[in-house]
């Protein structure tokens, strides 16, 4: 039996007097006694359905009157043309008179309706996935997914790269984020970790002599969640050999052009190339949003020696352009001073300066600074009439990044960041170290990371001051990607182990198998890790990223459908032995 000649999104004027089939899901219903329309829907789109006294058989009417939303239904019927035209669907200039009905599968009524603008809240649609699947909008992420997944594969296969698998069961190691563990019942006591990325596989395949390896993965993290941060997630996975930093570059600046043209037309021939102390002083990020100005300016040699402790005590003044925002009023402001004080910013408070559109300049610092301080703050600032600045004060580093998050948010709230305005670039020469609040060293990336041949000497006695040949792809103010070229030399990574403080035993026990590899002739190579949900929601205008993962986990990690994670029978845990005593 075929159950349908057609989907619901694929009928026009043209295939009016057509007899046909329809299968799908009742959408809507509307009854006005001697008439009846039904919207049945599929994945393709929805079609109209007409039911009345005077065409409609009876039984066909009796078994109308059952139906309620969301019933699986199959119908048979003849395309006539619609009196009142819908042009907001595909399908809208006909409709079916129904001759033939059948109730496939009846339905509960749903908690929430399945519509394109929907009452139901985040937990309710979590709990039941299933259904906010049948949701246009969720319909057509998961579908756009798809085909960016395709295009993808297209690229790298096209370019020379094979698609490997690497494994899901691996060993725990304690560098980066906390892994999840899996308990071994046949090697009881030990456990696995689920990968948070194929780091070291794929490093072995270019020791393998495999050349150019990619795959679509999913890795874990157990980590605190955000709306752009799962505990699972899939990456673009890839490395390569034989190569230097320009060439992987090259090669994944092609694959998000390719991406950006095919999808939306855009042509970008080349990316800005910014090093991160670049992008960490003009937008306090190391993943910049270029899409509009408010870059940050260092004031603070027009700030001294004027009697303000607070600007005379801090390490860094500076400040941010805010266009047009000199009519702002004193509400307005304070808004931002006390946003800025919240404990996700951390800053103590803003002074501000307007350049009002008379001339006139007034500031929240008017008893420390005079027209003539301020026009040269206006001046580096490049503030133009009407225009508003934002100043902070204090430690460097602490000061860039609170002001970053200050240009972020103002953006957002003036609607400077245009979803479909896509503007990539690479930060570079980043840090090969960073320093925790004990002055311990740790990877800026990962340990595998090569250091720059000309900081090789600074290992010894200044790691604070060496950089990586490391590379992040950024679009729009977000990470899409990451990588490095990776280091071949057994001595230099032994050092690297050294500075983050695995000795030779501890280094041994848990990278002994990559470093073994390293003295079997590891050819020169680099690769690159792609958020692949990120650059999908991104690519889609958006930057939630859980819209486009068929079944994701809610803020804390918990998926309400199936209920997990949960709670295991006794002899599980005793079979794997680790049952609680």
């Amino acid at each position: 039996m075929n159950y349908r000649t057609n989907n619901c999104g694929e009928l026009n004027i043209s295939h009016c007097g057509k007899s046909v089939k329809l299968c799908g899901w009742v959408s809507k219903i509307r009854d006005k006694g001697h008439l009846k329309w039904i919207d049945l829907r599929d994945i393709h789109g929805t079609t109209q359905l007409v039911f009345d006294r005077d065409r409609t058989k009876k039984n066909v009417l009796n078994i109308a009157k059952k139906i309620g939303r969301e019933f699986v239904i199959q119908i048979s019927g003849k395309v006539v043309e619609r009196i009142s035209h819908n042009k907001n669907i595909s399908t809208g200039d006909i409709e079916i008179i129904v001759n033939e009905i059948t109730i496939l599968n009846e339905s509960k009524n749903p908690p929430f309706t399945i519509e394109e603008n929907t009452d139901g809240g985040d937990e309710l649609r979590l709990k039941y996935r299933y259904l906010d699947i049948r949701r246009k909008p969720i319909q057509k992420n998961l579908l756009f997914r798809s085909e960016v997944a395709s295009m993808v594969r297209k690229y790298l296969i096209s370019n020379g790269f094979t698609e490997i698998e690497t494994p899901f069961l691996i060993k725990s190691t304690p560098e980066g984020a906390r892994d999840f563990i899996v308990p071994s019942r046949m090697n009881q006591g030990k456990f696995y970790a689920l990968p948070q990325s194929p780091q070291t596989f794929k490093q072995l395949l270019m020791i393998s002599g495999m050349e150019k390896y990619f795959q679509i993965v999913k890795c874990f993290r157990d980590e605190d969640l955000r709306s752009d941060r799962q505990p699972e997630f899939t990456q673009i996975d890839c490395e390569m050999s034989f190569v230097n930093q320009k060439d992987v570059m090259e090669c994944f600046e092609g694959l998000l052009s390719d991406l950006l043209l095919e999808i939306h037309g855009i042509e970008k021939k080349s990316f800005p190339v910014i090093s991160y102390f670049d992008a960490m002083n003009k937008y306090g990020s190391d993943k910049p949003d270029i899409r509009f100005g408010m870059e940050i300016h260092n004031i603070k040699e027009y700030t001294k020696n004027k009697g303000f402790k607070i600007f005379n005590d801090s390490e860094v003044v500076v400040a941010i352009t805010v266009p047009k925002a000199s009519i702002w009023s004193r509400k307005e402001i304070d808004y931002w001073i006390e946003w800025v004080k919240k404990p996700q910013v951390g800053s103590k408070g803003l002074v501000w300066v307007k350049n009002n559109l008379d001339g006139s300049v007034k500031s929240s610092v008017d008893k420390f600074y005079d027209y003539k301080n301020l026009k040269k703050w206006i001046n580096e600032c490049e503030c133009k009439k009407g225009d508003l600045i934002f100043v902070m004060s204090g430690k460097k580093n602490e000061t860039l990044i609170q002001m970053g998050k200050l240009r972020m948010e103002i953006a957002e709230k003036l609607n400077l960041r245009k979803a479909f305005e896509f503007a990539p670039l690479w930060v570079v020469d980043f840090p090969l170290f960073f320093k925790d609040d004990m002055n311990n060293y740790h990877p800026m990336h990962h340990p595998f990371t090569s250091p720059k041949s000309e900081h090789l000497d600074l290992l010894d006695e200044k790691p604070n001051e060496v950089h990586a040949l490391a590379y992040d792809l950024v679009m729009n103010g977000n990470e899409i990607g990451g990588g490095s070229i990776r280091i071949i030399n057994t001595k230099i990574q032994e050092k690297i182990f050294s500075v983050i403080g695995l000795n030779k035993k501890k280094s041994k026990e848990q990278f002994g198998f990559l470093v073994d590899a390293l003295e079997f002739g590891a050819p020169p190579h680099g690769g690159i890790a792609l958020g692949f949900d990120r650059l999908v929601a991104i690519l889609n205008g958006d930057e939630s990223i859980r819209d486009y993962i068929a079944f994701p986990k809610n803020n804390s990690g918990y998926d309400v459908m199936i209920k997990a994670p949960s709670e295991v029978d006794p002899q599980q845990l005793d079979d794997l032995g680790i049952l609680k005593k």
